[in-house]
């Protein structure tokens, strides 16, 4: 590997090494070289700077070894937007993708019926990816996200700063950062984590290079559901005489939680509970309406 390296003089022989994906080499010499994808096209015959051959080197020899290459580059998109991650926050995922779209279809509806500045808070906000792209494609709500992690919470203020979005972010576990009479959310939504803590991928693939605690809540996975479910009643909006618009948690899950989750909601009094599908027909995320005056 360090052999075959050093051996490249021009960015088309990093183009042609065999070791990783042609896809993974473009997008290691973009970051290294900070340049686009289409510069390469005229400049392949570039010669690479002894400096730019280290960088590269360390680079290949990390990713072999399995680090994922969002850490590697520092970057991920998510929404069509581009997200600084670190291995202080997950690596945003497509399929949480599902749980942004049905946030801003459930505001959208809210809207139709004379909202016109929602309230919605993200709890675990990680990243920001959640939050940020709710605030970006529905810019009317005022938008909340919370994070037990400092370091976490510092990459979701570089992402909200980048992206010029503006949201509060604040550092709690769950709801600890609002008292009870903060009941003025009219959408909660998060993604916990929800890993049983003795599940064997959690040392397997990029999960090994990721935050745990934002991975398991060291139990089995529902804990901090549970907590987020019983509690969330609490700060979601009361229903008003005049205007009873509904309120709704919507929570990301693992693969085989969907029925527990639903379970949970229902036993804790929300209504029209069901689960959606992500793309590949798995049952990823639940939620429902609450009603105070119910």
């Amino acid at each position: 590997m360090t052999k075959s390296l050093q051996d490249c003089h021009r960015i088309r022989d990093v183009l042609a090494l065999p070791q990783l994906p042609l896809l993974e080499r473009r997008m290691l010499l973009e970051f290294v070289l900070d340049k686009p994808r289409a510069w390469f096209i005229s400049h392949d015959d570039e010669i690479l700077s002894t400096e730019h051959k280290a960088q590269l080197q360390a680079l290949f020899e990390r990713r072999l070894v399995g680090e994922p290459l969002a850490y590697l580059i520092a970057r991920r998109e998510f929404m069509s937007l581009s997200f600084k991650v670190t291995p202080a926050v997950l690596i945003p995922r497509p399929e949480t993708e599902l749980l942004v779209e049905q946030a801003i279809a459930f505001l959208e509806a809210l809207k139709a019926q004379g909202l016109k500045r929602p309230h919605v808070l993200d709890i675990g906000t990680g990243s920001g990816i959640i939050a940020i792209s709710i605030k970006h494609y529905f810019p009317e709500a005022e938008v909340w996200a919370l994070d037990l992690s400092a370091e976490a919470l510092a990459i979701a203020r570089d992402n909200a700063r980048t992206l010029q979005v503006d949201i509060e972010l604040l550092q709690s576990d769950l709801f600890e950062a609002f008292n009870s009479s903060d009941n003025g959310f009219d959408l909660i939504v998060s993604n916990p984590p929800y890993i049983d803590r003795d599940d064997p991928h959690l040392q397997q693939g990029n999960v090994r290079f990721e935050p745990l605690m934002a991975l398991t809540d060291n139990a089995d996975g529902l804990r901090l559901i549970r907590r987020l479910v019983a509690e969330a009643p609490q700060f979601l909006k009361s229903s008003a005489p005049n205007q009873a618009l509904p309120t709704a948690l919507w929570l990301e899950h693992g693969w085989e939680q969907a029925a527990s989750v639903r379970s949970l909601l229902t036993q804790q009094g929300f209504k029209q509970v069901q689960s959606l599908q992500d793309l590949a027909g798995i049952e990823r995320i639940s939620g429902g309406l609450w009603d105070s005056a119910a």
